[in-house]
């Protein structure tokens, strides 16, 4: 019983730890107030400059068109790899899957600074892909791709092998095999790879700091940049509205995921 009231108290003021600093800075976003000691009343005054704010709008068009761009085009990849990865015999998968785990497992600062001198020495060498809304676009992709095959391959496992097979016995293209028959069965592992790919692209920092250029910022690198000048009321509003539109995405992933769960349980 002690335990169990000891292990409860670890385990709330772990998520106190981790999620007062948010909690925080949402209410702040509200306060009328410059300070952040001070509270002198409820206000939208920071949310409205925001919205107002060129520079913001400017981030926020950059972070949209590279997260839906980067997430359609890595959702694309990432599904036939994935299926190729499946094909393939024993040995050649196990060492194409540690291949993919690498970008997931390597941190960020390294695959930002190896994506930064490659697209340096491509540019200095052939005088193309000039840092910018470019190099940050293909950064995006390169890292999200591991994450689509991640979410696909689950999917790909748990089909009956003699479904394709079947569907081609009954007369079916390839082609109207795959788009009929397998890519309905696999649909929620890509839907999942995609919304993930999304979020990932929207909360990205350290890769797009090193891979963006002159006038390409997305808000990450925005906030960090207003936050060096002193902390602006106008950074909680931007934060509060990155923080609740990713935890949005994470709990549709989630919800995607427990409901197929429970539709695999009562099949």
């Amino acid at each position: 019983m002690v335990n169990r009231i000891m292990q409860r108290i670890y385990l709330c003021l772990i998520f106190l730890f981790l999620y007062a600093p948010i909690v925080i800075l949402i209410v702040f976003s509200f306060n009328d107030s410059k300070s952040r000691a001070k509270w002198n009343g409820f206000t939208l005054r920071w949310y409205k400059e925001m919205i107002q704010d060129p520079q913001i709008r400017s981030a926020l068009y950059y972070t949209l068109a590279i997260a839906i761009i980067a997430a359609l085009i890595a959702t694309i990849i990432g599904t036939f790899a994935a299926i190729g990865i499946h094909n393939m015999k024993r040995w050649k998968r196990n060492i194409i899957m540690n291949l993919t785990y690498l970008p997931v497992l390597n941190p960020d600062i390294v695959t930002g600074i190896s994506l930064m001198i490659l697209f340096i020495f491509i540019s200095s060498r052939f005088s193309i892909l000039s840092p910018g809304f470019g190099t940050m676009l293909l950064a995006h992709i390169t890292f999200n791709i591991p994450y689509v095959i991640l979410s696909v391959l689950p999917k790909l496992k748990q089909l009956d092998k003699n479904l394709y097979e079947a569907a081609l016995d009954l007369g079916a293209t390839p082609w109207y095999a795959f788009f009929q028959v397998i890519l309905p069965q696999i649909a929620p592992g890509i839907v999942t790879g995609a919304l993930l790919a999304f979020t990932l692209s929207l909360d990205d920092f350290v890769i797009s700091f090193f891979t963006t250029g002159a006038g390409v910022s997305n808000l990450s690198i925005l906030i960090y940049s207003m936050a060096r000048r002193g902390v602006n009321p106008k950074i909680n509003a931007l934060s509060t509205v990155l923080f609740i539109t990713v935890l949005f995405l994470l709990l549709l992933i989630n919800a995607r995921s427990s409901k197929d769960r429970v539709r695999k349980e009562h099949a």
